[in-house]
Order: structure tokens, then C-alpha cells, then sequence
């Protein structure tokens, strides 16, 4: 066979499957752009929306509360500025078809207030002729309870103040943990780590169980409207779970938009206020011998033995405060 032959033949076999990778490769790139083109539309919105949060639905509840974290979130405008900001990016702000048609895509946004937490997920009802409507809404707030075997029962919070039934005296109390130790029948509220453990747990499983359950229910609402995608609540790592309970916040799912071959998933979380807390030091003199607390900002040299979240845990363990002296 002739040079000229074989030069055609390698050029018929291999020049297609070279086009077609070329192709491949470009539809790569164009794909990976747009996944972070709309990475950063929802990491903007949900922070946009987060910041909404630190508006309390009513004016009496900004001041007098001891509690840093108590905090009844607007989530009317934070859902209304993730909106407005994702409509934005877009480009869809004078297209109700086109935002129509992005809210097909996310199967649901959840408030995490202080003392529970707020779904934003499409809903079925009955209009005024009988048909069928889907439609997002959102659903009835849910607190963060718990039951022992006793029949007591805790609402928690995001911190460790409670609303809690004590079964055995059929009473109601509500304080923070350490103020009721002791008090009440509810062994829960008597040990601090088994408390905290348990209220973090609370917290999140709540929210993972109702969440996967409206995204789940969003398939339903997608095929009617044809999208042909399965949603479903992605895989979050415990410790973004409970960093996403710290304080109020924001998380939003966007699932299912077609990107070339491939679909776009993510989510985002957002923090309405992110609590900054000083460090309480212990430590021992070595001159006298005498144990002090003092914030972590300050400096004296001495081998700090503990830390502790507050001045009132470093006092209960025996420490006594020490003015700054920062170097």
C-alpha cells in the first residue's frame, strides 16, 4: 500500500475522533465556566441574603434579651434579596418566564432562626376551581425539640437557653441550662457536655430530615414542569453541619440546570451574624500561686493551663480575674 493510502486511511480513522474530542474538550471548558459563573451567582446571593437576616421581624426584639444570639431573623428579605441578587446575575430581572423557570431549579431554601427553622420548598394545594397548584411557599416553622423516655420534653435554641416540660412536676420552665441545673426533673439539663451534644444533634438532624424530605418531594413538582432530574439532598460533612448551627443563617440548593452533558448542583451556607467570642485563659501565677482568668487577648507570660468560653466558667473552676495588660 502506497504512503499517499495510508497518509487517507490514518486520516479517516483518526481526524474524526480528534474533532470529536476537540469537541469534547470545549464543551468541558464551557461547562466548568458556567459551574463557576453560577458557584459564585449563589455564594453572592446567599450571602447578600444572610446579611438580611440581621433585621428582627419586630422591633421589640432588637435589645433586651440576654442572649447574644437571640434573634428573630427577617427571612421574608432575605429570601427576597436571594432573589432579587440571583435574578440579577442572571440577567432575568424583567423576565418572570426566565425566573419562573430558575425556581424550577432550586428545591429549597432554609432559614435557621434561633429558636427554629424555616423551609422555603414548592407546596401542593387546591385553587378556587380545584385544580392542583405547585407552588413555593413556606412551611409552618418547626422548633428544635426533643423527648427523653421520661415524657420530658426541650425546645433548644442556638445557644443554651430552653424551653423545656418538666413531666414529673407538669410545668413548663425555660432559662438557660446552667441557671436550671438542678432545678427541674429533666437529667438532660444537669450535664453540660451530654446537653450540648444532644442539642447540636437535635438541631441538625431536624433540619437534614426536612430538608431531604421537600427536596425530595421537588421531583415531583420538576417532571410536571419538564425537568428531567433527580434532586436530592447532597452530601454535607457533619462539621459543615454544625458550623452551619453557630448562629442564624441562610442555606440555599441549586440542582438540576443543564450545563452542556453535565448538570450544576450546589448549595451555600451564610451566616447572618458570625459571634466572635474572646478566649477566657486560666493560669497559675508561679509567684504566688494564685489562679486567674483573664481574655486571651491579654499577655502576662504565665502557662495558661485551660480555656474556657466565658468568665463565669473560668470563676466556677476556681480562677479569679485579672485586669489586661496587653504588651
Amino acid at each position: 500500500m502506497k504512503i499517499t493510502n495510508w497518509a487517507i486511511f490514518f486520516i479517516c480513522i483518526f481526524v474524526p475522533f480528534y474533532l470529536i474530542m476537540d469537541f469534547r474538550t470545549g464543551d468541558q471548558k464551557t461547562a466548568l465556566a458556567l459551574s463557576d459563573q453560577y458557584s459564585a451567582t449563589l455564594h453572592t446571593a446567599v450571602q447578600d441574603a444572610s446579611q438580611m437576616l440581621n433585621m428582627n421581624v419586630l422591633q421589640e426584639y432588637e435589645a433586651g434579651y440576654q442572649s447574644k444570639k437571640f434573634f428573630f431573623a427577617n427571612k421574608e428579605r432575605a429570601l427576597d434579596t436571594f432573589f432579587r441578587t440571583l435574578y440579577l446575575n442572571f440577567d432575568i430581572v424583567n423576565d418572570p418566564v426566565r425566573q419562573g423557570t430558575l425556581s424550577g431549579y432550586i428545591p429549597a431554601v432554609a432559614v435557621i432562626d434561633y429558636d427554629g427553622y424555616d423551609v422555603y420548598a414548592v407546596d401542593e394545594y387546591r385553587d378556587a376551581n380545584g385544580e392542583r397548584v405547585f407552588k413555593h411557599m413556606w412551611r409552618p416553622k418547626k422548633p428544635y425539640s426533643y423527648s427523653d423516655n421520661r415524657g420530658n420534653s426541650i425546645n433548644f435554641t442556638l445557644d443554651s437557653y430552653v424551653y423545656a416540660y418538666d413531666a414529673y412536676t407538669k410545668a413548663w420552665v425555660e432559662g438557660f441550662r446552667e441557671d436550671l441545673a438542678g432545678t427541674t426533673n429533666i437529667p438532660l439539663l444537669d450535664n453540660a457536655a451530654d446537653f450540648e451534644l444532644m442539642r447540636k444533634s437535635v438541631i441538625v438532624k431536624s433540619i437534614q430530615q426536612d430538608l431531604a424530605y421537600y427536596i425530595n418531594k421537588h421531583n415531583e413538582y420538576a417532571t410536571r414542569y419538564g425537568i428531567h432530574y433527580t434532586f436530592k439532598l447532597p452530601q454535607i460533612s457533619q462539621e459543615q453541619w454544625i458550623n452551619s448551627i453557630d448562629d442564624i443563617g441562610i442555606m440555599a440548593f441549586i440542582q438540576g440546570i443543564p450545563i452542556g452533558d453535565q448538570f450544576y448542583n450546589n448549595y451555600a451556607l451564610g451566616g447572618g451574624r458570625l459571634v466572635k467570642k474572646t478566649e477566657i485563659k486560666g493560669a497559675v501565677d508561679p509567684a504566688t500561686g494564685i489562679k486567674y482568668y483573664y481574655p486571651s487577648t491579654c499577655s502576662y507570660g504565665y502557662r495558661e493551663d485551660e480555656t474556657f468560653s466565658s468568665e463565669k466558667d473560668a470563676a466556677a473552676a476556681g480562677y479569679f480575674p485579672k485586669g489586661c495588660m496587653n504588651r
